[in-house]
């Protein structure tokens, strides 16, 4: 053990790392035997290779740097999955629990200081501070079970936000009091930073955020540029006196519609931070406690066991409260109790403020009791708020499984069919699929290239295993499953119809005609053929920019849509479409459609923002286009000849798409018209095929032309 020790503690940088990563990859493998979650595996491997344990490693700069960014991590991805309709919609609920949860704490514990501890007003004022705040150490927990946008998790964090910015906002004016330059002014031009870092940051992070994410799509470059974001507000906000966690937070907020919950992108954040940043911080926090202070005395025993006791009864009172008062479940009210109780790095910086207050000459406001009950706390609350967020997840996890079954519908046959050729309209097509899919169901996608048998056809098989060897990468980077195949066929309508019922598929999503070059017609060559042979959904898209960016989507709907079987379908995608960009949805039609329309969001999806606008007639379609911009998607949903909501307008939409709605995001859907069957009809009087201009048109062209030519 001597010839040991006389190596340790370990400064080789390469060895230091490897001994976190083999913390990082063992400590959940051990706490899963156990039945303890692993984020307080992290904390005490912390605790035992600390100075204070067997002192394997020091608590360097690397610990420093990592750890403040995993702090940061912690709370940006909070902030970026938050669900921003649901604070819209409760924003009463969040400040009322905000104002609770910093409140009681700091009460219960300021007094239970003074009169049980002894401690000054001062020092129980920083001891109230401290407690008052909290850190979301167990939001890893969240996301493992995927509760992002529920109710109680956005709730915690939301009054996480405010408690927190509250506590450094006491916590300043405590030490300005300390201080000879902590008159009006002092104030005056704090609340003036403050508020021209959030105005300069709503307004010119959105502008930014939109011109990069529109120019540049590579994966490494849109990283990056989130990081320098959030690291950027994060250092603004330290240099306005407030911790950098809550501009990373901020940051977090304001990218929250630019950055999908089911993109690659977002997917690459949460595995780099859950990775290496987020275990370097747990780590680094177990690494300061020190537990050998607890068989120092009975003194230190008594202080930690007042400090966790009122501080953390303060954070379940006013977390249960909250709970009766806004009708939530017990399950609801353990989660906010869970996330809110936890103390970490904040804890210790606030701490750190109270030991450089000189109270009298020598004397600092914070002693060494005080100090060691604060870091002893920190290990306690972890281990309550872990556990707690642990139970809580499940409860919340086994009500939705319950409740989904009974609402889920037994028959329903979701499979996406994307069908691929182009490489620069694919990845749209994909990440469209990604965002319309069940994510709840996790079926996997099936992406279709289909060749025409001729001369070339080798040399188009391998361009198309290469694209669809492309989009698997896309898509495994979100933890997408995608199956593909590469088809020959001699007519290419045919070979997609053949590929759709073999793979049991239940909508195609596809790329509009662009090409004009390989053939004028609207439709191009085969798009015709297939939306008339095959009775299901089909979903033609052209997109001029990246969906991210989206502000609105505005939908036309044909009269009598609503009495199709495919009506609520479409409608079903346009949500979860809706839903995952954050962006505005606004329907145009008639009332009767209108109605049903809205009484299907408000019941399946209330917090997809949604409006709707009467339009009489389909001829008002064109009158549309001057309210579409750049940063819209323009929906139709048109119908197929002999339908209930087909009408003669119809035949004019490839004239009225090409002529007011050239160059804007557009997106065509051909909903499901008989229901579940996927048989092929084909009798004397329900034909497989209708010629895109008929010849009445052609002889009213030719009329109108002649008119003119006579007139000049």
């Amino acid at each position: 053990m001597t010839i040991l020790t006389a190596y340790l503690p370990i400064t080789d940088p390469t060895l230091i790392f490897f001994v976190v990563l083999l913390i990082i990859l063992f400590a959940p493998i051990v706490m899963s035997k156990l039945r303890i979650p692993h984020i307080i595996g992290m904390v005490l491997a912390g605790v035992v290779i600390g100075q204070y344990g067997f002192n394997i490693l020091e608590r360097d700069n690397s610990f420093e740097l990592f750890g403040r960014v995993g702090l940061y991590y912690i709370m940006f991805l909070a902030g970026l999955e938050m669900d921003m309709e649901g604070v819209k919609k409760h924003s009463r609920r969040f400040f009322f629990f905000g104002l609770l949860t910093c409140l009681i704490p700091l009460i219960l514990t300021y007094i239970m200081a003074i009169t049980m501890l002894g401690y000054s007003s001062t020092a129980s004022f920083l001891l109230g501070c401290i407690m008052a705040s909290n850190t979301l150490i167990a939001y890893p927990i969240i996301g493992r079970y995927g509760l992002q946008r529920h109710s109680s998790v956005a709730l915690s964090v939301g009054s996480s936000m405010i408690s927190l910015f509250m506590a450094l906002v006491m916590l300043a004016a405590l030490s300005g009091s300390f201080s000879r330059d902590s008159g009006i002014m002092f104030w005056m031009l704090f609340v003036l930073k403050f508020a021209a870092f959030c105005v300069g940051s709503i307004i010119l992070i959105p502008k930014v955020t939109r011109y990069f994410l529109r120019r540049y799509s590579d994966a490494v470059m849109q990283y990056i540029f989130v990081m320098a974001i959030m690291f950027l507000s994060a250092a603004l906000t330290s240099l306005i006196g407030l911790e950098g966690i809550f501009g990373a937070f901020f940051s977090g907020l304001i990218l929250n519609r630019y950055i999908p919950h089911v993109s690659p992108l977002m997917n690459r954040i949460e595995f780099i931070g859950n990775a290496i940043f987020i275990p370097y911080f747990l780590i680094g926090v177990g690494m300061l406690i020190n537990v050998r202070t607890l068989f120092t005395g009975i003194d230190v025993l008594w202080v930690v066991f007042l400090i966790v006791f009122f501080g953390t009864f303060g954070k379940a009172v006013a977390a249960y409260i909250s709970s009766l008062i806004f009708r939530l479940t017990k399950a609801d009210g353990n989660m906010m109790f869970g996330l809110t109780s936890a103390h970490a790095a904040g804890a210790i910086a606030m701490v750190m403020v109270g030991m450089r207050l000189e109270v009298a000459p020598g004397q600092y406001l914070v002693n060494n009791d005080m100090l060691n009950g604060v870091v002893i706390m920190i290990l306690c609350t972890c281990i309550i708020s872990t556990i707690m967020t642990e139970h809580a997840s499940k409860q919340i996890i086994i009500q939705e499984k319950s409740h989904l079954q009974a609402e889920m519908p037994k028959d329903d046959d979701e499979k996406i069919l994307l069908c691929v050729k182009y490489p620069e309209i694919a990845p749209h097509l994909l990440y469209l699929s990604m965002f319309m899919r069940n994510q709840r169901l996790n079926r996997e996608l099936v992406a279709l290239n289909v060749v025409y048998d001729d001369q070339n056809s080798n040399k188009a098989r391998e361009q198309g295993l290469r694209l669809l060897e492309k989009l698997q990468q896309t898509a495994s980077a979100s933890e997408v499953k995608v199956q593909t195949q590469v088809r020959l066929a001699t007519n290419i309508a045919n070979g997609i119809k053949h590929a759709f019922r073999e793979f049991a598929c239940s909508e195609i999503i596809m790329g509009m005609h662009v090409h004009t070059d390989i053939s004028p017609r609207f439709w191009g060559d085969f798009i015709q053929s297939l939306y008339n042979g095959l009775n299901r959904q089909i979903i033609l898209t052209r997109f001029v920019q990246p969906m991210s960016t989206l502000r609105r989507i505005q939908v036309a709907v044909p009269s009598r849509a609503e009495f199709e079987p495919g009506f609520h379908r479409w409608l079903e995608r346009l949500s979860r479409l809706a839903g995952q960009l954050d962006c505005r949805i606004q329907f145009h039609g008639r009332n009767e459609s209108l109605i049903l329309i809205k009484e299907y969001i408000n019941n399946r999806h209330p917090n997809v923002r949604a409006e709707y606008t009467s339009m009489a007639h389909w001829n008002e379609l064109p009158q549309l286009a001057s309210g579409i911009a750049s940063d819209h998607l323009f929906v139709v949903i048109t119908a197929r000849k002999g339908t209930i909501s087909y009408k003669n307008a119809l035949e004019r939409l490839p004239d009225e798409l090409q002529k007011h709605f050239s160059g804007k995001n557009l997106m065509i859907i051909f909903p499901d018209q008989y229901g579940n069957t996927k048989d092929e009809r084909m009798s004397f009087t329900e034909a497989q095929h209708h010629e895109e201009k008929s010849i009445y048109d052609a002889i009213l062209r030719w009329i109108h032309s002649r008119r003119i030519a006579n007139n000049k």
